[in-house]
């Protein structure tokens, strides 16, 4: 594993997650050597955040009155060091704290990314698009790269359309299984999966740098939906960074899990359960529900999934491309 786990000094922590003493990620991490990318863990908590809103149950309860600020919602930063630009996966409704966190990093003085990659028109996953509007910062044409359904959605409909209307983003098309390159040896590829799809499909990326590769599917109904193999995926990848939303089906029974389906984490560790030490260590859980127990380094949960040599995403961690 070649994450770099690194603190950074107090003032540039304090920038970056209000000083992120808590939750899973023990201290702020960054590389020390010079890449020519830098792939940084921004968020990793599901669409609704945690606290969850009206959750009253033991996950949340003391969140309300004393907040974890390494609890924000799944998103990846990209940095390219050779051209100064930045990139970001997913436009979460934690995006104002990420994106200067993403810059905190970089040491780029450019407040906005100069691309912003979505995957569904799921909450959160793009409704951070808000803050780019003329409430907000009233951004200037910042790259939206998005699959046909998405664009479609983000023109046809309020408040998103008005973004397009007024200049605030630009968007980019892009194809399943096409490629996006950009200078540097950077590409981009989209892989769509099944999801549900009730407003545009659902993709996860393809991120390759010119040494290493990175798997990101945040969102996936199961494995088995999709017409790819997940085993090989992980395989032909350095890391991947794979839905986690749920532990098992124990945790959220108030829920019609038939409705909301995922791969839960216990499963996605079963089909791997014969692979190498090697294998099993390129897999970066992300993506998980408030009532994830996997959020709490301290649970049972926490240890039988880095006990059997798997990885939980953590905030800030940094991986060199």
């Amino acid at each position: 594993m070649e994450a770099i786990r690194i603190a950074y000094p107090f003032l540039v922590l304090s920038v970056l997650w209000t000083a992120c003493s808590q939750g899973p990620a023990e201290s702020v991490k960054t590389k020390v050597k010079s890449d020519a990318f830098t792939l940084c863990i921004l968020g990793t908590v599901q669409d609704a955040g945690s606290p969850h809103i009206a959750c009253r149950k033991a996950c949340c309860k003391n969140l309300f009155t004393r907040p974890d600020p390494s609890r924000k919602v799944t998103a990846l930063g990209l940095i390219d060091h050779r051209l100064k630009k930045t990139y970001l996966f997913e436009a979460s409704p934690d995006i104002t704290t990420q994106l200067r966190a993403l810059n905190a990093i970089s040491g780029n003085k450019q407040e906005l990314p100069d691309g912003i990659f979505l995957t569904h028109a799921h909450i959160g996953h793009y409704s951070g698009l808000m803050y780019l509007g003329k409430e907000a910062c009233d951004a200037k044409s910042v790259p939206v790269y998005a699959m046909p359904r998405m664009r479609d959605f983000l023109r046809t409909n309020g408040p998103w359309s008005q973004l397009v209307h007024n200049g605030n983003i630009a968007l980019n098309a892009i194809q399943d299984s096409v490629a996006t390159v950009f200078g540097s040896g950077l590409r981009i590829t989209p892989l769509q999966v099944p999801h549900r799809d009730e407003y545009s499909e659902t993709v996860g990326y393809l991120i390759e740098g010119p040494q290493k590769k990175v798997l990101f599917i945040p969102d996936i109904d199961k494995w088995e939906s999709w017409k790819e193999d997940i085993v090989h995926w992980v395989k032909a990848v350095d890391y991947a960074f794979l839905d986690a939303t749920f532990y098992s089906g124990d945790e959220i029974r108030q829920r019609d899990l038939s409705r909301i389906p995922h791969p839960f984490v216990v499963e996605t560790m079963a089909l791997f359960k014969q692979a190498s030490p090697a294998l099993k260590d390129k897999i970066w859980f992300i993506h998980m529900n408030h009532t994830n127990p996997m959020l709490n380094p301290q649970s049972a949960a926490w240890k039988a999934v880095t006990d059997s040599g798997f990885n939980i995403a953590a905030m800030g961690t940094t991986f060199g491309l």
